[in-house]
């Protein structure tokens, strides 16, 4: 496996091996040497393009050097705009941490508190959370922020439309200074760059195919009942062989 060459541990090869991940994509390919050199990084990349093993394997690579759990405490947190990617992002880090005795925790609204407020108690290695369902653990006494070395920002760019930016503001107050973050977003707003200024040091800048032009998006809609709607969406990729949509 051309993974090999990042320095990553026998136990994250292996695990790699079992998704046949092979060939690192450009964003995993910058985004690994960076991380690993322990720099703060913002990349400019859409979903798709295989970041989340971008910032995880690092994440993990470092983590299973040193991982002491605290009881509501965590030593890396994600933050994502929707319980569905959160929920992909976590199952995501679980598959390449197979071997390795890392614990995770999802933190994200609509689910009940309680099987949450259990594994923080357990402690955790890694949180991937939205941010106002973390917000609501913090206040109440059951997540603290102050071992947290690692932090990624995913899809910033949405959690800014979504309006997350004061909880955001708060998360980021409450995290130690010292520490390692990244920041991936699918535009390069003025926002984004004004958040990168602000809270990544010195960061290394990776672009990997921004949205810039909005002009070249076509949309259609199609109006059809709920039950056809996978057979149709199969039928229209097959149909016009898009092999990116």
């Amino acid at each position: 496996s051309l993974f090999k060459k990042f320095g990553l541990s026998d136990k994250i090869l292996q695990a790699l091996d079992d998704l046949s991940f092979d060939t690192p994509t450009p964003v995993q390919d910058q985004a690994i040497v960076a991380l690993l050199k322990k720099r703060d990084v913002l990349a400019i990349a859409q979903t798709g393009t295989g970041k989340t093993a971008a910032f995880g394997l690092p994440l993990l690579a470092q983590l299973e050097k040193s991982h002491q759990r605290n009881t509501f405490h965590s030593q890396a947190l994600i933050l994502a705009p929707t319980r569905e990617l959160a929920a992909q992002i976590q199952e995501a880090l679980k598959n390449y941490a197979k071997y390795l005795p890392i614990k995770l925790a999802l933190i994200v609204g609509g689910v009940a508190f309680g099987s949450q407020l259990k594994s923080l108690q357990e402690g955790v290695d890694i949180v991937v959370a939205t941010p106002g369902r973390l917000l609501d653990h913090a206040r109440d006494g059951h997540f603290f922020f102050e071992d947290v070395r690692y932090l990624v920002l995913d899809e910033a760019d949405r959690m800014l439309d979504m309006g997350f930016i004061d909880d955001i503001q708060r998360i980021l107050k409450a995290c130690p200074p010292q520490r390692q973050t990244m920041l991936f977003s699918a535009t390069f707003s003025k926002d984004i760059r004004q958040l990168a200024d602000r809270i990544l040091n010195a960061p290394v800048t990776i672009e990997i195919a921004p949205n810039r032009d909005v002009a070249g998006i076509k949309q259609t809609i199609y109006q059809i009942n709920q039950e056809n709607k996978r057979d149709f969406l199969r039928d229209l990729i097959v149909d016009h062989q898009w092999s990116q949509v």
